[in-house]
């Protein structure tokens, strides 16, 4: 019987964002806890464990930790989460091969390369062990990544919906190694582009076309794993920016060949992966006069994909036009739930709401709020995972919902307002704090989308962010940025 080690680690970094994610941030489970927190979830490390239990795999559980995407890792932080999994691991190295879930966009305040910091030392403490790594598209991928690992598997949906179908893929491809069934060999294409929008819907953008691609390699005679990893544009470090990955069984030809290909595509195609935003007046307008749900993406201020979630940009807006519809926005804001709390249900008080986390950006609008509920924060997201928001309060301010927390959340499915005692169907406006990963929850019930332009350290308008260590010259900072091709 084969024994497998398995670990996880995600957190998705916007260094824009100047809140620095703290080791507390993180849901960090060990040992046999992770096989009972995660059986039953619809995650990469659910899905591995699956195909490993089908085989009849010894599975050697470490570390799983997650948390809420956010600002750099603090030194000290990082360097114990490390350690603790690298501990773990060396406790445990008496196994056949190895099977990590990393989300591949980490970034501390010193080391820009959390995940090839990691599996470079899992290659040395594994020697020639094989080691598989599920990776989101959406990782800042190094060479130290693909020199440690033997297999990179990445996602293949925008917004993600194949968390689970990836585990699997990675698990597959982990035991026909053990088996010596196949000698991967990887080809992989930089290409200076940061990419947003639309168009990486994969069900119907043109990014959709590439990622099909990658999926009729993966399903050809020699094919293993193939992605586009488009990188965290907020995750900005020395090597951000985007990639095509082939990975082949002993066919390295092919690889090159596929990877150039779909590369090409997606350059040919970059200027259409920039994101169509509108104004937050004429997105209010355009809420006055839809007939049905209207849903704005606050991606500028994405808890998704880093940001500090206290931007009040729509809100001011929202009381500045006086929208005549009942709104649901949500807001992080600790001394603001404090204040509700103090107050207590029912009761009315003045609080400043916004811009405690990024008050470059964001400065307090005061309001004077009535208190309809107060809640610990524990819930459940879509997928089976825990939801930690910290005391959260609920409060109405005019024809506004606003469901303060102390901590960030993914307010991306409908399930962190429901849990609130808050239905999305209930209004006329909803603010997301994402991209389009809500889109997921949100199409089947909504009249109109609008991505509004707002301030915010995860803005889809990459031009108004201060980018310092990106490849350069890159595009859509740059003009003229040569093709990678020539």
């Amino acid at each position: 019987m084969h024994r497998i080690l398995i670990g996880d680690l995600r957190q998705e970094t916007a260094t824009f964002n100047p809140v620095r994610t703290r080791y507390d941030d993180f849901l960090v489970y060990q040992g046999e806890e992770i096989i009972r927190a995660y059986s039953a979830t619809k995650t990469e490390l659910a899905g591995a464990l699956e195909v490993f239990n089908g085989a009849g795999v010894d599975v050697v559980p470490t570390v799983a930790a997650s948390s809420v995407s956010g600002g750099r890792i603090g030194t000290p932080n990082l360097d114990r989460l490390m350690g603790q999994l690298t501990e773990e691991a060396r406790k445990k190295r008496d196994v056949d091969g190895v099977c990590l879930c990393l989300h591949g966009a980490m970034a501390g305040e010193d080391e820009g390369d959390p995940e090839g910091w990691l599996l470079n030392e899992f290659r040395t403490m594994f020697g020639d062990k094989p080691i598989v790594v599920s990776l989101d598209l959406h990782a800042v991928f190094t060479e130290r990544m693909i020199r440690a690992a033997d297999i990179l598997v990445p996602f293949h949906t925008y917004p993600h919906a194949d968390q689970y179908d990836t585990g699997q893929r990675a698990a597959r491809c982990l035991l026909r190694l053990l088996r010596k069934e196949i000698r991967p060999t990887t080809a992989h294409v930089d290409l200076p582009m940061l990419v947003r929008g639309d168009e990486l819907l994969t069900a119907t953008g043109r990014f959709g076309k590439a990622i099909r691609a990658c999926q009729q390699i993966e399903h050809s005679p020699n094919g293993l794993a193939a992605g586009v990893i488009i990188g965290n544009a907020f995750t900005d470090v020395a090597v951000l920016q985007s990639h095509v990955l082939v990975t082949t069984d002993n066919d390295a030809a092919f690889a090159q060949a596929e990877a150039e290909k779909i590369g090409r595509f997606m350059w040919d195609h970059r200027a259409l992966f920039q994101a169509q935003l509108t104004p937050p007046d004429e997105a209010i307008r355009l809420a006055e006069s839809t007939n049905g749900l209207m849903v704005f993406s606050d991606a500028a201020d994405a808890t998704a994909s880093g940001a500090s979630g206290d931007s009040n940009a729509i809100l001011k807006q929202l009381l500045h036009d006086e929208f005549s519809g009942r709104s649901l926005v949500p807001i992080v804001d600790a001394p603001a739930v404090a204040g509700a709390f103090e107050t207590g249900v029912g009761a009315t008080c003045t609080v400043p709401l916004g811009g405690t986390r990024d008050p470059g950006r964001f400065q307090p609008v005061t309001v004077g709020a009535c208190v309809e509920s107060l809640h610990d924060g524990y819930f459940t997201y879509e997928d089976g995972t825990e939801g930690r928001a910290g005391r959260t309060a609920v409060v109405v301010v005019q024809r506004i919902h606003i469901l303060i927390t102390e901590r960030p959340v993914y307010v991306v499915g409908r399930r962190v307002f429901q849990q609130h005692g808050l239905e999305p169907e209930d209004f006329a406006l909803v603010v997301v704090k994402s991209p389009n990963g809500f889109r997921t929850w949100y199409e089947s019930i909504a009249a109109r989308i609008v991505p509004v332009d707002v301030p915010g350290s995860t803005s889809a308008n990459l031009r108004s962010l201060p980018f310092e260590n990106c490849v350069r010259p890159i595009f859509p900072l740059d003009d003229d940025v040569p093709s990678p091709f020539l």
